[in-house]
């Protein structure tokens, strides 16, 4: 799913991430991963005779993780269409998908190492004493993230805006810099310009450090394009040339929420043993959270992933749940197992797949051999090749995307064939 709306969200922005508020497809991507890692720790973690070494094995995964995330979305690789690499050091990204990934697997891991009580569950209340402190630790961190987000004074703030062109989105020595001024002096505030999330990484993280493409630029105030991406309307704010980072500080913390949902799932798995009452439980809890979800945007707050509001987590922590469950379901209960086979290859090769498909090195290497010109080389000629076929640059475009996540689901066949599988 993250191919299909990472390299097909071009061209189809319905299936794009949502510029600002709201929800598509996209925006269910990266909870349904943190999602997952919660649940999978759950697994994982159901006993640990020694605590402290469960702790550095954790924190060891996270760290390898977190620094794989910077390399890889950083800014040293450049991606599709640019063969070039390499980052000004003043000017790296911290934070990425990765990053977030790591962080939420450390905050489930830490939790479920040292807050679970040692106490057998034979009930429904030896269940919730067991877990109960975790579930605490969830709504310090939402409770933590409402308070900064809604009390945190948002001042006016200036950022650099580069009047060249450069490929590199950074400034060089070749553009021109100027500043822009932001006019907040405000709190609450969910907008783009003016919201806490937005505040702490640059007053933490620092301008330089921040993505520099951020999806508010498709929204109708940026962009004569909106949804997708598109030049400046002439009375475009300032703030559509600022730095935001969608993966921040702020955001992370509130992500890490989902990877708890996760945990409660995996426990349900590990303490129901009989398939129906365990998959009511799935079914209560996930109605629980998508319906607060929508409460929750109903009391005025959006949906928005950027910021990854609380509405924004119940919805998608619901939606991740409904979906183990219909796959459960499927897998595990009706066997319908063959047509999920290739799900299965991509899943035990996970790590893999995302590095060189989903943050697009392998096309960026095999782009490097073109003939004679850049623009001619395997990749984007197959691409042109099938929207010359459909006679559609949309259609084209998302056939090659399909072709794409079929040559990745067989790659991953031929890594489980060889017993070969990438982990931290």
């Amino acid at each position: 799913m993250m191919i299909l709306v990472d390299d097909a969200g071009g061209a189809w922005p319905g299936i794009n991430h949502s510029p600002w508020f709201g929800v598509t497809v996209a925006d269910f991507v990266m909870p349904a991963f943190l999602f997952i890692i919660g649940v999978s720790a759950a697994l994982v973690f159901k006993k640990t005779p020694n605590k402290t070494a469960a702790t550095k094995k954790a924190a060891i995964r996270a760290i390898k993780l977190f620094i794989l995330g910077v390399i890889l979305q950083g800014g040293y690789i450049h991606g599709r269409h640019i063969l070039t690499y390499g980052i000004d050091l003043d000017h790296i990204r911290w934070l990425g998908v990765l990053q977030r990934i790591a962080i939420g697997y450390f905050l489930a891991a830490i939790s479920e190492i040292w807050l679970v009580n040692n106490i057998s569950v034979d009930s429904a209340i030896s269940f919730v004493k067991k877990y109960f402190m975790e579930w605490i630790m969830a709504i310090m961190i939402s409770a933590l993230y409402v308070g900064l987000l809604f009390g945190l004074y948002v001042s006016n703030w200036e950022f650099k805006v580069q009047t060249g062109n450069s490929i590199l989105k950074f400034p060089t020595p070749s553009n021109e810099v100027q500043m822009k001024m932001i006019q907040c002096g405000v709190r609450g505030s969910l907008g783009p310009p003016c919201n806490a999330v937005g505040f702490v990484d640059r007053v933490l993280l620092g301008e330089n450090h921040l993505y520099k493409n951020p999806v508010y630029k498709r929204t109708k105030e940026c962009s004569v394009n909106s949804p997708d991406y598109g030049p400046l309307p002439p009375d475009a704010p300032d703030w559509c040339l600022a730095p935001f980072d969608p993966e921040g500080l702020l955001s992370t913390l509130m992500a890490g929420v989902t990877c708890f949902i996760g945990l409660h799932f995996g426990h349900i798995l590990v303490h129901c043993k009989d398939q129906s009452p365990r998959m009511l439980l799935w079914l209560l809890t996930s109605t629980v959270l998508t319906v607060s979800g929508f409460l929750l945007q109903l009391l005025g707050m959006p949906f928005s992933k950027p910021l990854y509001t609380v509405s924004y987590m119940l919805l998608t922590g619901g939606v991740s749940g409904f979906l183990l469950l219909l796959l459960y379901y499927a897998v595990d209960v009706i066997n319908i197992k063959k047509p999920f086979i290739l799900f299965q290859w991509m899943g035990m090769n996970a790590l893999i797949v995302y590095v060189l498909a989903a943050c697009e090195l392998f096309p960026a290497v095999v782009q490097g051999f073109y003939w004679r010109s850049p623009e001619n080389n395997l990749v984007d000629g197959t691409e042109y090749l099938l929207q010359t076929i459909f006679h559609s640059k949309r259609w084209g475009t998302l056939a090659f995307v399909l072709l794409e996540i079929i040559f990745w689901c067989l790659a991953a066949c031929f890594l489980h064939m060889k017993g070969i599988y990438l982990k931290l």
